[in-house]
């Protein structure tokens, strides 16, 4: 049983590769390196001690896919491949329609056409837009997204939900994603953003080792305990166990299936802040600027179903988070660029 990672250079995609393996599945990797390095694999191999095969090809590669199903027996896919650039979705929205949505389109359509019908998405809890209370349930209204990156998400969960409605064979399990933070506890993999980080913990790492200056903070005057943003954070980790999770629920399930996978507990952006600095022992200097268009005052999850269905639950607490993190970043200054 071989399970196909799209992406799985990538910060999410390594991790769960270790963890599939770890449970015993093989596993068939496929990446274009647009936003991920080689070395990643490399250490994969060289944690879990295993050899697996890897292709360098695009999910918008028909024929490329086609040899890579050919040449292997895939039972399911774990779809990590695509664009997450919030910032750079809003200045080059059709390079994200065309990677991310036609994208996932090539890839289906060659998934049928070779007999396999189950996939894990990398969806988001961007899907929820900006109008549903905390904490986020999957029964609640989505699609009211404020920028490009969310709407490829949204738009992929309804093309996987209207193929499950197509072919009753099909499994989809659509994965809503908080917000992952933090590296495996080796130090040796974890997340590695090219140029300026977009995300909050790679920001602060990269502040504390002195690569950044300062930490900028989008607003302290919401509605929150102190001001700043709150967000729902969650290991890295974590998150990669709960895609093995959802192996298991695809291949014994179909139809299409949303899934919140967040700890249901919410951080500020100051809390955040002041638990790595507690963790690590570093300063994190910062300064306070203007909101951001588009950001909510509060976001975090109801993981009850990802118990239910899945078993799984988030363990790891915003200590460990924040020390994987700073493990991954003192040991690897650089990134994968040593």
């Amino acid at each position: 049983m071989a399970i196909l990672v799209t992406g799985g250079c990538g910060y999410i995609g390594s991790h769960t590769c270790i963890e599939l393996l770890d449970a015993g599945y093989e596993i068939v990797v496929i990446d274009n390196y647009y936003n991920s390095k080689p070395e990643a694999l490399r250490r994969v191999k060289e944690l879990s001690g295993k050899e697996f095969p890897f292709y360098e090809c695009d999910i918008r590669d028909a024929e490329g896919l086609r040899r890579v199903f050919s040449a292997h027996k895939i039972d399911a896919v774990i779809h990590f491949a695509g664009l997450k650039a919030v910032g750079e979705s809003v200045q080059k929205p059709l390079t994200y329609y065309d990677n991310n949505v036609a994208g996932t389109v090539v890839l289906c359509q060659v998934m049928a056409e070779m007999g396999c019908k189950r996939i894990i998405f990398s969806s988001s809890a961007t899907v929820y837009g900006t109008g549903n209370p905390s904490p986020l349930k999957e029964d609640m209204p989505t699609g009211a997204v404020t920028n490009p990156y969310g709407r490829t998400k949204f738009m992929i969960e309804g093309i996987l939900s209207d193929l499950c409605v197509s072919d009753p064979e099909w499994s989809a399990v659509l994965l809503r994603y908080f917000n992952p933070i933090g590296a495996h506890e080796s130090g040796r993999i974890g997340e590695d953003p090219n140029g300026i980080p977009n995300n909050l913990m790679p920001y602060i790492s990269q502040v504390a080792i002195g690569k950044l200056p300062k930490l900028s903070i989008f607003g302290d005057d919401y509605d929150t305990p102190d001001g700043t943003g709150v967000r729902d954070y969650i290991h890295v980790v974590d998150l990669a166990r709960g895609h093995v999770k959802a192996v298991g629920y695809a291949l014994a399930h179909t139809g299409a299936e949303p899934i919140n996978l967040g700890t249901g507990i919410g951080y500020s952006v100051l809390d955040l802040v002041n638990a790595f600095k507690a963790a690590n022992g570093v300063d994190v200097p910062y300064t306070i600027a203007p909101r951001r268009s588009g950001d909510v005052a509060t976001c975090y999850s109801d993981p009850a179903k990802a118990a239910a269905l899945l078993g799984w639950k988030a363990e790891k607490n915003v200590e460990d988070m924040c020390r994987d993190t700073w493990r991954w970043q003192s040991q690897n200054p650089k990134g994968y660029d040593e």
